[in-house]
């Protein structure tokens, strides 16, 4: 789908109402002092959901003024859904950045046999906020008026034991040894650098290729995400 022309005419920021256009405080500083925006200034605002309309940025610090109505998107369909195994350091954060920015409409960090990095209840749900922060700014930045969901820690089994048919095709894993179909599914599943177990690989679906070379995990996830979005 087109970018609507008015969502490239300034920054995109999203809020809670549409009817009342009130920032907080982060988004406020961002536009005021990162971007040195003054009152009057053109922005879009959104709901995440699909809903935006344009608006300018008022005297008033933490609010906004409507320039006009509120415009609905369609949700994106097919679905693009990427699934990857968590990595090192801040290549996750990274990579759900990318996702996000490329235009995937499903993002899940998913566990798997042998994931490197393993988090338990308490860091799953820190790195969770963080990584929903991380996708609303990559949102903004990127003019999306859908942000993604974004699911943490999915267990292998139940992502595809909760995958349904309406949603797009079957979880399909990236593999060198794949091969290219002539479409190419809408979900994909990157594993850790080990690669999937035998058992893990008997409840997905063929497996799929991305290219001649090796990939890490999160180059994999963004570039499977890139092939998806550019098929849809």
């Amino acid at each position: 789908m087109a970018m609507d022309a008015r969502l490239r005419a300034g920054p995109h920021v999203f809020v809670e109402d549409l009817d009342r256009l009130e920032l907080d405080d982060t988004d406020d500083r961002h536009l005021r002092r990162a971007l040195r925006l003054r009152p009057g200034a053109a922005l879009t605002v959104g709901d995440g959901a699909g809903r935006w309309r344009p608006a300018r940025l008022a005297a008033m610090p933490g609010h906004l003024e409507v320039a006009d109505d509120v415009v609905v998107d369609p949700r994106p369909w097919p679905p693009v859904r990427v699934a990857f195994a968590p990595v090192k350091g801040d290549r996750t954060e990274w990579a759900v950045a990318k996702l996000t920015e490329v235009g995937v409409d499903e993002i899940v960090v998913v566990a798997t046999a042998r994931s490197v990095v393993r988090w338990d209840t308490a860091r799953a749900a820190r790195h969770g906020e963080r990584l929903q922060r991380v996708l609303r700014e990559a949102a903004m930045q990127s003019r999306r008026t859908w942000m993604p969901d974004l699911r943490i820690l999915t267990d292998l089994r139940h992502l595809v034991a909760d995958t349904a048919p309406a949603a797009g095709s079957a979880w399909r894993p990236a593999d060198p040894d794949g091969t290219e179909p002539p479409r190419l599914p809408t979900s994909v599943v990157v594993g850790p650098e080990g690669g999937f177990t035998d058992e893990e690989l008997t409840t997905l679906g063929p497996p799929v290729r991305l290219g001649p070379q090796i990939l890490r995990t999160e180059t994999a996830a963004v570039v499977a995400a890139a092939l998806l979005v550019v098929d849809r």
